[in-house]
């Protein structure tokens, strides 16, 4: 009898198996891929990576990266990875983006935690700093088990079931009753490929599908020369394996501040009478008093998030429904949180091309995470626009404005209060610390939305940044993107 520790979307499941009682084509495959001798393993190689939920459009894929260099170390006994990536941007024809410039990733997940490591944002140059990711364990750990030798072991540790099919034979189990897994192993005992799927707040129950083809020896095992990955309908991993390493030293102790994380609170300033910047963790939301009901800007990450905000609104603007819900555009990480606001009332604002894609995504199941909206079955509410929007109560005027030409997303929104002089953006500009010098070359989004507040005729005194750390002004938005006098 064997046990194997296995993690599955932040949890950690005991499982205990006897390899004499699974399939034989089960295990004809783990004997011909070595599963029983392999502890851990490191592939390596080249290709192209692609942003998931980074769209510029509802309707393309997500955006890709050429990658120089992927390096995967991965412990089944841990079990945990760390997975190192060189990327760059590909240019894409016809659309504007800032020069792309060479990332280096390094993100982990051991168990329950997963990290990033990075120097800090404002010291490029500093030490690597650790930076808690509990978002990411699900997605993690899958890829763990979404390796061949990965898939195997835990099928035979979970006492998987198989069936023929066409010539191979596919293999499936369910872990905590509702985690599946589905591989298929062909007629040379090679895995080909394997689904499995995560929950996500804005796609629900998302499917995760990688293949592998061209086997070859890789120093004595048997690995795929090429994977591809595909996550929500459309490619996020296309690698050519060019080196395998067996059983290498893989020791992923999880970080004393990332063990410790909670998650921030909200923290509230006033950007105007009635007007709140919530802020607290890397992206932030406004809330906007009105007569009898609240506006609030933004919803970004998830449920949890949503879910402070709402009782932060709720504590400084007691006694007022929030009636609508102003979104920026349609990036998992700014969309997130929307279906929370659908449950709480609240009519969703967005761009007209944003409402079909809502729409069709939040009619997936949610049996994975069934969230409050997939609890009460409330029926959406939208409000739509193509060039401007208003929302007024008689007294205080909200205007929402599409961003146009904006290479970052095709349907891009800001948000102005014309008697408060206040801008709300998003993405467009982020503002640097404080003692950070301007970039040695503008970074064109923020060019763009410079020239969309001269076409529109905005007079801002006050930008308040939905990502970054501070309120900022239209003259640190002039100086930022290289204009040398700041006037209106």
């Amino acid at each position: 009898m064997r046990k194997l520790l296995f993690p599955v979307f932040g949890l950690t499941v005991a499982l205990t198996g006897c390899a004499s009682l699974q399939p034989q084509p089960l295990q004809s495959a783990a004997d011909a891929l070595d599963v029983a001798k392999l502890k851990s393993i490191e592939f390596s190689g080249t290709g192209r990576w692609f942003q998931f939920g980074q769209a510029p459009n509802p309707n393309l894929p997500w955006p890709q990266f050429d990658v120089s260099r992927y390096t995967a170390d991965i412990n089944y006994e841990t079990p945990g990875a760390r997975v190192q990536i060189t990327r760059k941007q590909t240019i894409e024809a016809g659309r504007l983006r800032p020069a792309p410039v060479e990332q280096k990733p390094d993100q982990y997940v051991s168990g329950q935690y997963a990290w990033n490591l990075a120097p800090p944002a404002n010291a490029p140059q500093g030490a690597p700093v650790a930076t808690a990711q509990p978002a990411a364990v699900e997605e993690r750990a899958a890829e763990i088990w979404a390796t061949p030798q990965g898939f195997l072991k835990a099928a035979i540790a979970h006492q998987a079931t198989s069936q023929a099919a066409d010539d191979g034979t596919e293999v499936s189990f369910t872990v905590g009753g509702k985690y599946r897994y589905i591989g298929r192993i062909n007629a040379n005992h090679q895995v080909e490929g394997v689904k499995t799927w995560i929950d996500n707040p804005i796609l629900g129950d998302t499917l995760v599908e990688t293949k592998f083809s061209d086997y070859k020896d890789f120093g004595g095992v048997q690995f795929p020369a090429h994977i591809e990955r595909s996550q929500g309908g459309y490619p996020v991993l296309d690698l050519k394996v060019a080196e395998v390493k067996l059983n290498p030293a893989v020791n992923l102790p999880v970080p004393r501040e990332v063990a410790s994380f909670k998650l921030p609170p909200v923290k509230v300033s006033r950007l105007a009478d009635g007007v709140f910047y919530l802020t607290g963790g890397t992206h932030h939301s406004v809330a906007i008093e009105q007569q009898d009901h609240v506006v609030v800007v933004e919803a970004p990450l998830n449920e949890d998030r949503s879910l402070a905000v709402i009782a932060k609104v709720k504590e400084i603007i007691p006694n007022k429904p929030i009636k609508y819900l102003v979104n920026t555009h349609a990036h998992f990480d700014h969309s997130g949180g929307l279906r929370t606001y659908v449950d709480e009332g609240a009519t969703i604002v967005t761009a007209q091309q944003n409402q079909p894609y809502y729409g069709q995504v939040w009619a997936a199941p949610r049996t994975l995470n069934a969230d409050r909206l997939a609890n009460s079955n409330r029926t959406a509410s939208f409000e739509t626009f193509s060039d401007k929007h208003v929302l007024s109560d008689g007294k205080r005027v909200i205007e929402i404005h599409s961003i146009a030409g904006n290479g970052h997303n095709d349907a891009f929104a800001l948000v102005y209060l014309p008697a408060e002089k206040v801008l709300i953006e998003a993405d467009a500009y982020t503002p640097a610390a404080a003692n950070v010098p301007p970039p040695a070359s503008p970074n064109p989004y923020s060019v763009n939305l410079y020239e969309n507040i001269q076409k529109l005729g905005l007079d801002v005194d006050k930008i308040a940044a939905l990502h970054g750390s501070r309120v900022v002004t239209l003259a640190d938005l002039r100086a930022v993107i290289g204009l040398a006098r700041a006037s209106r």
